[in-house]
């Protein structure tokens, strides 16, 4: 078929879309009592299961468009573009600006509703230049990431001799051979969750012993060369010392040579600075309600990244597929009951800095918001999604996720991702977070391997009918989801 016939094909398809939801404008509610706020069902099971089920057409019909039909790729070129023209955009630079100003352009241009920006302070720091040598037993280049937050060596840098250790066990041991000297962690990768304690407190452990400086091993379960940086945290009463993420192999090699008695000394180098917090903003936009305008569900990701790679995978993904879900939502002419929220973070890479304000300026409206919803951990292949909450929503929406079986992707896990959404579901908001195939996510991870290429159109496509399914018809549902109350 030419590529005329391709398009009348389409817009064939898109006619059948739109024809369909509007018939079921038509049929008749679901019969019965609603289901209260607070868990007790004066509906049965069946009666959600029922209504739930009533929405299979409009289901299959987000599928169709955003993984064949006129919307397929989209997520994924718009990111594309994004990315190559913005790059990284570290909290409190000139590239996040740049981000959040183009951001609110795209959504006003893609007729989203109440397209706004809510201002925020985020931290600024800059790593400087940076150098790291291993000058004995012989001269080699060390890669080196400066850790966010770490302070600078002096301007002529650090000359020191190395040592090495597998834990904080082992450099709380050997505390009287550290002192003077850098440390050297070559911990093992086990889980990013357990594993990220030495990049966030190594610096400070390595300081309590009297270490000039820490170079940790970054925290990725494979490397070609790469360092990895993130976020570290400094103890008041302990000294600052400069801190670098270095790449798995020269951890490797370090560790070698000290096993074998070999005397290691390095040269450091870095001339990061913190400067006073900066302004910066959160990005919004909505389908507005039909029925419950002020109740909410929220999708979302964060546009800030680190200034390394183009944070494609963390979090362009994640932001781009929670865009996807309304403007899926809008080119088929749906508007459920309650407003649907898109809501970009800044300052996630600090700790969720920007959210935190978020939830402090709307928390006052907490029992409108219906569920959160943020996906954080890439965008590769959707295995189901992650939910926090009571048995009885856990129950719907588990129902929800059996109209995703066109596309396989029906799992429930135990427990809702994202530092962002955390603040609510603290408080017994419904969490949910997209559960993807993360075996390589720790591969690019807060490094200059963090780009498009990592990026699959095929799956992003499939990443947004789930998110966007599962937004819309928790948003269109008579009751909100039942929650627990603090």
């Amino acid at each position: 078929m030419n590529k005329s016939g391709h398009l009348w094909e389409r817009k064939e398809k898109k006619m059948k879309y739109l024809f369909l939801i509007f018939f079921m404008n038509f049929l008749p509610p679901c019969a019965g009592k609603s289901l209260s706020r607070d868990g007790n069902y004066s509906k049965t099971f069946e009666d959600i299961k029922k209504e739930i089920g009533g929405y299979s057409n409009i289901a299959k019909a987000i599928i169709d468009l955003a993984v064949h039909g006129e919307a397929q790729n989209r997520s994924y070129e718009r990111l594309a573009v994004f990315a190559d023209t913005i790059g990284p955009r570290l909290s409190g630079s000139k590239n996040l600006d740049a981000a959040i100003k183009y951001m609110f352009s795209a959504l006003q241009e893609d007729r989203l509703e109440n397209v706004h920006l809510e201002p925020v302070k985020v931290p600024h720091w800059e790593r400087g230049e940076e150098f790291a040598m291993m000058l004995e037993p012989r001269n080699h280049s060390i890669a080196i990431l400066g850790l966010g937050n770490s302070v600078a060596t002096p301007p002529e840098g650090i000359t020191a001799e190395v040592i090495v250790v597998a834990s904080f066990d082992e450099l709380h041991r050997r505390a009287q051979e550290a002192k003077g000297k850098v440390v050297v962690y070559n911990q093992p990768f086990i889980t990013y969750g357990e594993t990220v304690q030495y990049r966030s407190q190594g610096a400070v452990e390595a300081a309590k012993v009297g270490a000039v400086a820490s170079l940790i091993r970054s925290i990725a379960s494979f490397s070609i060369h790469s360092p990895h940086t993130g976020w570290q945290n400094y103890q008041p009463g302990v000294p600052q010392i400069p801190t670098a993420c270095i790449s798995v192999e020269d951890a490797e090699m370090m560790s070698r040579m000290s096993l074998r008695g070999t005397k290691i000394v390095v040269y450091l180098k870095m001339g990061a600075k913190t400067y006073p917090d900066s302004s910066s903003l959160n990005t919004v936009a909505e389908i507005v309600g039909s029925k419950y305008p002020e109740q909410i569900v929220l999708v979302s990701g964060h546009l800030d990244s680190w200034d390394v790679g183009q944070g494609a995978m963390d979090d362009g993904g994640g932001a781009f597929i929670s865009w996807e879900a309304l403007s899926l939502v809008k080119d088929l002419g749906l508007r459920p009951k309650r407003t649907l929220r898109l809501v970009l973070w800044t300052g996630e890479e600090q700790g969720g800095v920007g959210a935190e304000q978020y939830y402090q300026l709307h928390k006052e409206n907490i029992s409108n918001f219906d569920i959160v919803m943020e996906s954080d951990e890439g965008t590769f292949k959707p295995m189901g999604l992650g939910f926090t909450g009571t048995d009885e929503a856990r129950d719907i929406v588990k129902e929800i996720m059996t109209l995703l079986l066109p596309i396989n992707v029906t799992n429930i896990y135990d427990t809702a991702e994202g530092i962002d959404i955390d603040y609510w579901m603290r408080d017994g908001v419904p969490g949910a977070s997209l559960h993807d195939d993360i075996s390589k996510y720790f591969w690019f991870h807060h490094s200059h391997g963090d780009t498009m290429t990592v990026q699959d159109p095929n799956q992003m496509n499939l990443c947004a009918a789930v998110w966007t399914v599962v937004s819309y018809v928790i948003a269109d549902m008579e009751e909100m989801l039942p929650r627990r109350y603090n």
